[in-house]
């Protein structure tokens, strides 16, 4: 039998080892910019156009590559980072495995500039699909420029794969947001076809966080401060008012490399007990110090994964540190046996040395069984010999609201009377009558046995066809805010409202004015209210950073979806009956009833020989 096992072409072994490394255009822009950090670069700045699809260019001011290190850096396993085994345990890089460039260009077109300081002249390589198509000398500027053009041009399957511009520039924005602030004491500079995103100077941490989650971020934040042998913390934690529904500004950076861990992060929201709201999650910046050969990086491709050799003592330090900074800032209640007593106190008041106790004074003749007006008998139950023991409580009762009173005016007719209201003959053949229970489920009444249904769910359904209906089909209504609403976010967010500014006014919003850090409202859609618009503006982003799968509607899918889960009344709403009414009756009239936009059974109907066998068993 013929010989079957063989060496893969270097190319096809590139392409390969790109599944691992290049997963988007995101995973290019996070290794390119890693580079330039290992680099000692002080500046870098991220040149992006259509989200990375057409072109993704890193300028930095590093040290250089000299033309024969231009050349090797593009083969496997080629890196300056480590020279054997050891290194590995003991790493101070942000790479290490010498595949990245390789993989880049296996599945791209690559264009290289650099020069090093003491050089006259540089280097520029063009590459394609692995293959170097020239080399030559050039005039450039101390460093390193490379631009990564049609990324996958030569796997169309995984271009075919690749999200939204939206959804894609939003993961770039995040790698772009975790070097940053990592490393404060860089500037960076994004530009996104053509419009500056971020433009961020060298500063301290607070102010990088600052300037990239906007200035409300600043009152926010807690310092965290605390050096052990074993680890140093240091950062800051959000005030447990500011915490939010969706997780997002959870920041783990161990040895300035962002890092992925539930474990830690179940440390830090266990040192919120009893602070946060069910269902909440805090926004921390936590940055951690530990010596390079405790912990392991060499675990997975994305380096965001790292096991540490005391987990446990981590934990506890970590818990407590920031448990202890949220009670040294009087955001949680503290116990310290070494407090200063004098704290207690007013400082004017702790001087004052003839205070005297304030006087207390009763009411001798306070009654509170004493009622303000005596109940007054009907005139006819006169005659009744048992109308004399009526009790005063029953005048809190009135005939128009129900009862207690109509049923005992006569003290011999109080059977026929309480008979004749609860079990009228016009109920019992009664269909489509609703009744709430728990404020959550509404219950109606058909021919054939019971409606259960969802009343949060039920009303997503009625508002999603709605807008839907209203973007794609009707010409969206829109009216003018008499003073146009300024909302503040962060310039990432700011960016992705750009990018869907066409389908939002498609839905009746109507924008004045764009800037760094807000936008300016003038209209918004009739159907929902000034006092709205944020929480429907922060829920659309967030379901376009959750990655909603795109639709044959773009994003017109995706805004319905938002705004009807955000407007949709709440569990615990009550409903008076006219309202029940209108709600099946609008349920019941959409194309899609039984199932709300999100997959969830909206109703459960309950036949009359279902309910039967619940009883007859």
């Amino acid at each position: 039998m013929s010989d079957i096992i063989q060496l893969l072409p270097d190319h096809v072994a590139n392409q390969i080892a790109a599944g691992e490394v290049v997963q988007r255009p995101a995973s290019v822009v996070k290794e390119l910019i890693e580079n330039s950090i290992d680099a000692g670069a002080t500046s870098i700045t991220l040149l992006l156009k259509d989200a990375g699809k057409t072109l993704i260019q890193v300028i930095d001011d590093g040290k250089g590559m000299s033309a024969t290190d231009a050349r090797l850096s593009f083969e496997r396993h080629a890196t300056s980072k480590i020279k054997d085994a050891q290194d590995l345990f003991n790493l101070n890089t942000k790479g290490f495995r010498g595949e990245a460039l390789a993989s880049i260009a296996a599945i791209a077109h690559v264009e290289l500039k650099t020069k090093q300081e003491d050089d006259e002249l540089g280097t520029q390589i063009k590459i394609e699909g692995s293959e170097i198509t020239s080399q030559e000398v050039v005039t450039t500027a101390k460093g390193t420029s490379i631009a990564v053009k049609n990324l996958f041009f030569n796997i169309p399957a995984r271009r075919n794969f690749l999200k939204s511009d939206t959804v894609e520039t939003r993961h770039i924005v995040d790698e772009f947001q975790r070097v940053a602030l990592a490393h404060p004491n860089i500037s960076f500079l994004l530009h996104h076809n053509n419009n500056e995103v971020y433009h961020l100077k060298k500063s301290n941490l607070r102010k990088r966080i600052v300037a990239i989650f906007g200035t409300k971020m600043n009152e926010k934040l807690v310092p965290i401060n605390e050096q052990t042998d074993i680890i140093t913390v240091n950062g800051f934690v959000a005030k447990p008012e500011f915490a939010k529904k969706k997780r997002g500004e959870q920041f783990f950076f161990v040895n300035d490399r962002f890092i992925k861990s539930s474990y830690l992060n179940h440390a830090v929201v266990n040192a919120f007990e009893g602070l946060l709201e069910s269902g909440s999650h805090p926004s921390y910046f936590l940055y951690l110090e530990v010596p390079a050969n405790t912990i392991d990086i060499n675990i997975h491709p994305t380096k965001t994964e790292i096991k540490f050799d005391n987990e446990k003592a981590l934990y506890a330090i970590l818990r407590a540190t920031v448990k202890h900074s949220l009670g040294q800032y009087n955001v949680a209640p503290v116990l310290d046996f070494d407090r200063d007593s004098t704290l207690d106190t007013p400082y004017d008041y702790s001087k004052k040395s003839n205070s005297s106790v304030p006087p207390i004074t009763v009411d001798p003749t306070f009654n509170p069984f004493k009622t303000e007006t005596s109940y007054k008998e009907p005139s006819n139950t006169s005659s009744s010999p048992k109308s004399s023991t009526t009790h005063s409580y029953q005048s809190n009762f009135k005939k128009d609201t129900g009862s207690w009173e109509a049923l005992y005016t006569n003290t011999e007719t109080i059977e026929p009377v309480q008979q004749e209201q609860l079990f009228e003959p016009e109920q019992e053949t009664e269909t489509g009558k609703t009744f709430q229970i728990q404020k959550k489920y509404l219950l109606s009444s058909i021919k054939s046995g019971v409606v259960l249904i969802h009343q949060s769910l039920a009303h997503q359904r009625v508002l999603y066809e709605e807008f839907l209906e209203n973007i794609t089909v009707k010409e969206a209504s829109s009216q003018q805010l008499l003073f146009p609403v300024n909302i503040s976010f962060s310039s990432s967010d700011i960016e992705m409202i750009y990018s869907i500014k066409s389908d939002l006014e498609s839905a009746g919003f109507m924008f004045d004015e764009f800037t760094k850090e807000s936008v300016v409202i003038a209209g918004i859609p009739t159907s929902i209210s000034e006092s709205q618009i944020t929480l429907i503006l922060e829920q659309l982003l967030d379901d376009i950073k959750l990655e909603v799968p795109d639709t044959s509607f773009s994003h017109f899918d995706v805004m319905a979806k938002s705004f009807a889960k955000s407007l949709a009344i709440k569990t615990g709403t009550s409903l008076n009956p006219k309202e029940q009414e209108n709600l099946v009756n609008n349920l019941f009239s959409c194309k899609e009833p039984n199932i709300s936009p999100f997959g969830k059974p909206t109703f459960k109907t309950l036949a009359l020989n279902e309910i039967d066998a619940i009883f007859n068993k």
